[in-house]
């Protein structure tokens, strides 16, 4: 064999294979690594796109938060003070309803003194008409004599 001739055969093949490979293999090739990298541009866009929804959402949430929040400080407040007005009017009904009492107490006493007094008058009026009776030995009428005695009584 001559060398020549191989390698011109050799030049043929490798010029079809070449060729093949050109026509045959390389642009499905090229199509299915450009659909590929349109693919992972896509995830990369739609990973960005995510991250920034994510980061929106999770800004969304922090305000939400916030907001509750606040609004539990406000309903907590707002317990607070209905519970002081609570108290409050408790007490104030407490004092009123003491008041009340001491007043009835008051009224009370001031009853049963005057009562202590009435009776005293009338032990005294009878003491002094027992008195009198000894001192003049014989007996004085209590009725014939009521005018006598309830000005006695008065005077004590």
């Amino acid at each position: 064999m001559n060398i020549g001739l191989t390698l011109i055969a050799q030049a043929i093949a490798f010029a079809a294979l070449i060729w093949i490979i050109a026509t045959k293999i390389w642009p499905p090739l090229l199509n299915a690594i450009e659909e590929r990298q349109k693919k992972i541009a896509e995830g990369l866009a739609a990973a960005d796109n995510s991250q920034r929804a994510l980061a929106q959402a999770q800004e969304t949430a922090n305000e939400e938060l916030k907001a509750a929040r606040a609004k539990a400080n406000e309903i907590i407040e707002q317990a607070h003070q209905r519970g002081n007005q609570i108290v409050e009017a408790a007490k104030a009904e407490a004092v009123t309803e003491g008041l009340r009492q001491k007043a009835l107490f008051d009224a009370e006493i001031q009853a049963s003194a005057t009562r202590a007094r009435e009776e005293l008058r009338r032990q005294v009026s009878t003491l002094a008409v027992t008195g009198a009776e000894r001192l003049l030995k014989r007996e004085i009428d209590a009725n014939a004599h009521k005018a006598l005695l309830d000005e006695l009584a008065a005077e004590i």
